[in-house]
């Protein structure tokens, strides 16, 4: 039997740790790499057009399983592509294990051609960056690597130069067993005492829920009901906790709606569940404030404490729900649910008023009829900017469905590679990416990797012609909208020529039809949809700043912006509300 390089050895242990794919563009550094992935039967190379594509889709991939993901990229300039990709996996708590291949060890510092310090450049985005330089040093750096990336939910980034990557593997290494899952963490007796105190003697509380929510939805709700507490949710929270809610209030933040910025203000004991909510000044200063977090380093980061507690949300809420006495009073949760459903009613027509006449077309509009179209256990992949909004306030989850997207990193053009990498996953589950006109342009070479893969991803293109979310800042500035307009083609145009379905929508009365259309094609599809630029969105709460800045604007057109679905939620929780 042949011995082992170091590549083989590395590519072998991958595997080991659960690792299918690896998305990347080969490269002379990274060759011996390639090359093993190639005679490996349990893993496959997946070819994009660009690194930074490898790293959302690996962040996405890693998301959708919950399972560690790889990507990689040549020395210099193609490990360096990564680490847009690898800084928002990073936040989005992704596991990703990314190989930084390098330039000849024995040329490192002096100069060489595409010489970069990768092993420092990525430390930033990483829990773990080193590099192999001995042959000697494997497998256990890359196993410290996979467990860190595991064990802290993150990046690791190994550096490998091309020329270890060829030497001979280490006789009779070590190779301990892999930690491939993380544990549930429950907290302290004095913590879970202190937390039942405070609640039982609360009147009015709030919970505030984000994505470490993930898997707790019954016990958040079971916990609900106790204390009669209205639930409210920050973006990444909404896929988790929004659906089967009776207690739901919405979505506090610069892309919220409804009665959640009041609840988290008029209650008197405000519980973080499971969120980093980024945004602290719609956070109340003036209330008492309960985090529970997996990461005890996000505790107390954005508002000061009454009292942090460290541990996974589920295991706390089974410890504490218990424990806590009955609350017989609903009087502060049907007061938020009120205030919720009228919340929702007042604005709700903003996009069915006259749709159907509407040219172009209400980007409101687009993803209210998207939403009702699309699977029910359809994942959603969503460009930052007004696409976030949209998907925010329309798509509708109910347990099954996902929404991924640069939540906390805030990357434009990150929906169609997550796409990529969220189809391979399962191809015959419906992927969808809400794209942005700008962000699609940004990466949309890798249009080209679903043709390539005929991986059957839906792109549906709110083209408005415009960078909207930079519009609307620059709006609240008091500044004219300058740099933000774009020149665009007819991207059905390119779609088709690129050997894929395409459609261009522009009259209301074509959408539902076009949509259909791309969800029957079996392969990969693009919907150009032209919408109105002027249809932008402010949160529900606004400063007296920010209206200046809206009255100075030369634009007077601001949208409030609908609900979708999530109205009929409201009305349907305001029927539980007792009637004087």
């Amino acid at each position: 039997m042949a011995k082992q390089n170091v590549a083989e050895q590395f590519v072998d242990i991958l595997v080991r740790a659960g690792v299918r794919r690896m998305y990347g563009v080969v490269g002379d550094s990274l060759n011996p790499v390639v090359d093993a992935i190639r005679r490996n039967s349990a893993i496959d190379w997946i070819q994009v057009r660009h690194e930074e594509t490898a790293a959302f889709a690996a962040g996405a991939e890693a998301q959708i399983t919950g399972e560690l993901a790889a990507c990689a990229g040549s020395c210099g300039p193609g490990n360096l592509h990564l680490i847009n990709g690898l800084y928002d996996a990073h936040r989005s708590m992704a596991p990703v294990l990314a190989l930084a291949s390098h330039i000849p060890s024995s040329e490192i510092g002096l100069g060489y051609f595409q010489e970069t310090h990768p092993d420092q450049l990525f430390r930033e985005c990483s829990h773990y960056s080193e590099m192999i330089s001995n042959p000697q040093q494997m497998p256990r750096l890359l196993q410290t690597a996979i467990q860190h990336a595991i064990g802290r939910s993150g990046v690791s980034v190994v550096t490998l130069p091309g020329d270890i990557a060829s030497q001979a593997a280490p006789e009779k290494s070590v190779e301990h067993a892999l930690v491939t899952s993380r544990p549930s963490v429950r907290p302290g007796d004095a913590e879970i005492d202190k937390l039942v105190r405070l609640i039982d003697e609360s009147q009015r509380i709030t919970l505030f829920c984000g994505s470490g929510t993930a898997g707790a939805h019954a016990e958040v709700m079971e916990f609900a009901e106790r204390v009669k507490s209205p639930v409210g949710h920050a973006l990444r929270g909404k896929e988790w906790i929004q659906y089967d809610n009776p207690f739901d209030v919405g979505m506090s933040g610069l892309l919220g709606y409804g009665a959640a910025y009041e609840a988290t203000h008029e209650c008197d004991l405000l519980i973080l569940l499971g969120t980093d909510f980024p945004y602290n000044a719609f956070l109340p200063d003036d209330v008492k404030i309960v985090q529970v977090d997996i990461r005890p380093e996000n505790l107390g980061r954005r508002s000061k404490l009454d009292l942090a507690v460290w541990g996974d949300v589920r295991e706390t809420l089974r410890c504490v729900t218990p424990r806590v006495r009955v609350k017989p009073s609903r009087k502060f949760l049907d007061k938020m649910l009120k205030k919720h459903a009228d919340a929702l009613e007042g604005v709700i027509k903003a996009y069915t008023r006259k749709v159907d006449k509407h040219v172009p077309i209400h980007p409101e509009y687009v993803a209210s009829v998207l939403d009702e179209l699309a699977d029910e256990d359809a994942v959603f992949t969503v460009d930052t900017g007004m696409c976030n909004v949209w998907a925010a306030r329309y798509l509708s989850p109910n347990g099954r469905r996902r929404i991924i997207g640069s939540f906390s990193h805030g990357s434009m053009a990150n929906a169609l590679p997550q796409a990529i990498g969220a189809q391979l996953v399962d191809r015959g589950r419906q992927v969808v990416s809400m794209s942005g006109d700008g962000g699609f342009a940004m990466l949309m070479g890798d249009f080209l990797t679903l043709v390539q893969y005929d991986l059957p991803v839906k792109v549906v293109l709110f083209n408005n012609s415009s960078l909207g979310m930079v519009e609307l800042e620059m709006l609240v500035a008091g500044l004219p909208s300058y740099g933000t307009t774009n020149v665009n083609p007819d991207f059905a145009a390119l779609a088709r020529a690129a050997g894929a379905h395409g459609v261009r929508v522009e009259k209301p009365r074509q959408l539902a039809g076009a949509l259909k259309d791309a969800f029957r094609h079996k392969g990969p599809a693009l919907v150009d949809v032209v919408t109105d630029p002027n249809a932008l969105s402010i949160p529900p709460r606004i400063s007296a700043e920010m209206v200046t800045g809206f009255a100075l604007s030369a634009s007077k057109i601001v949208l409030n912006g609908g609900v979708g679905r999530m109205v009929q939620m409201a009305r349907s929780n305001l029927r539980n509300v007792p009637r004087p």
